[in-house]
């Protein structure tokens, strides 16, 4: 597999990104089980304004994967795609089969939108990222990591050809923006909200933040000083789409419900792109210090994709054992205690499963070399 050699340091922009969205969208598990309880509308409020906060994260994933894919294989062309696919279906594929088959076994109750009730629905909800709340990621963003090879084509036309970048950057734009209008029209409380609801994991939904990604590295200098002179701007904007997101989920009324804050309207995609500049500006400003945060970073983000699949079920255990009473008791004290626990298992659970599952095929793989020696 053909690789451009770089010089980037050990943790780029794309695990910045991988480790802000795992960090937030763990954020998101907990109150949603919070709310769940039907606390009081303060505490609705409060939830409400966190969730918006933190609901950035699938677009924050997908530029973080196609910025650093963009940055290590950008010179790839098909006959790369064999090599490239082997390489994720151990990082990717396999451990959300694992994590799709163990949420649908043992915790069956968090199914979304349906049950299985046979063979059939129960391959359906093994493919449809029905079989958790936050497996429906997982079939939008392999969807990216299977149509790479257009990134790549993206990545070959837009090279050294700064007009190329603009014409790509406007063409996203205009084309994104007409499909978040039929999305508005159409789904979101529309006339097919219940038979068109697949569509918020279709790649496209996310392709701006992927074209973006792949951009953003292929012109990283521009894109870098673009960022620093425009920090300002990006925080004052931040703040205005910050209350624009909370305004239109308020005016839904109570009780809050948080599916009235999808990723898919012009203020939730405008509020994802400017935390994904924000996000940027971190990262652009600990590697050009050389931060000692980098390797930091970069241990974490290789294990946040893992840590995601996992957030979920160690949620399931905490809220069954103590949880559930103290969110009854007290919302925002079950909040934190909830969130700091799933997020340490999830990514302590990452790196042993790592670790375990290495050590059992280079066991596997010893014990296949002494018999064919034998």
């Amino acid at each position: 597999m053909k690789t451009k050699v770089d010089t980037t340091p050990k943790a780029d922009i794309g695990d910045y990104m991988k480790v802000f969205a795992c960090t937030a969208v763990m954020m998101q598990t907990v109150l949603s089980l919070v709310l769940s309880t039907d606390p009081s509308f303060s505490y609705q409020n409060l939830i409400g304004i966190i969730y918006n906060l933190v609901k950035f994260t699938a677009p924050a994933f997908i530029f973080g994967i196609l910025y650093t894919t963009t940055r290590t294989t950008n010179q790839n062309s098909w006959s790369d795609y064999g090599g490239y696919i082997k390489k994720q279906w151990s990082a990717l594929f396999v451990p959300t089969i694992w994590w799709t088959l163990t949420y649908l076994l043992i915790f069956p109750n968090v199914q979304q939108v349906n049950k299985f009730n046979d063979l059939p629905s129960f391959a359906w909800h093994f493919i449809n990222g029905n079989a958790a709340p936050h497996l429906w990621y997982n079939t939008m963003m392999l969807q990216f990591i299977i149509l790479m090879p257009l990134f790549w084509a993206l990545a070959h036309f837009v090279k050294n050809n700064v007009n190329r970048g603009i014409w790509a950057l406007a063409l996203t734009i205009i084309l994104y923006s007409a499909w978040i209008y039929f999305y508005d029209v159409e789904v979101f409380h529309g006339p097919h909200e219940t038979s068109w609801y697949l569509l918020d994991r279709f790649f496209i939904s996310f392709v701006i933040y992927g074209i973006f990604g792949v951009i953003a590295w292929m012109f990283r200098n521009k894109f870098e000083k673009f960022i620093k002179k425009t920090f300002p701007i990006l925080v004052i904007l931040f703040l205005v789409t910050f209350y624009w997101t909370n305004k239109e989920l308020f005016n839904f009324g109570y009780p809050v419900n948080l599916g009235n804050a999808p990723y898919y309207k012009p203020s939730m995609t405008l509020y994802a792109l400017l935390v994904i500049g924000l996000v940027a500006a971190i990262s652009i400003r600990h590697i050009n210090k050389k931060s000692s945060a980098l390797p930091v970073f970069h241990f974490l983000a290789t294990y946040a994709y893992r840590a995601y699949l996992s957030n979920v079920f160690w949620l399931q255990i905490i809220w069954r054992i103590f949880g559930s009473n103290l969110a009854e008791i007290n919302p925002v004290l079950a909040i934190i205690a909830c969130y700091l626990l799933t997020w340490v298992l999830s990514f302590t659970s990452a790196y042993v499963f790592h670790i375990l599952w290495f050590k059992v095929k280079h066991s596997l793989s010893r014990s296949a070399v002494l018999t064919e020696t034998k």
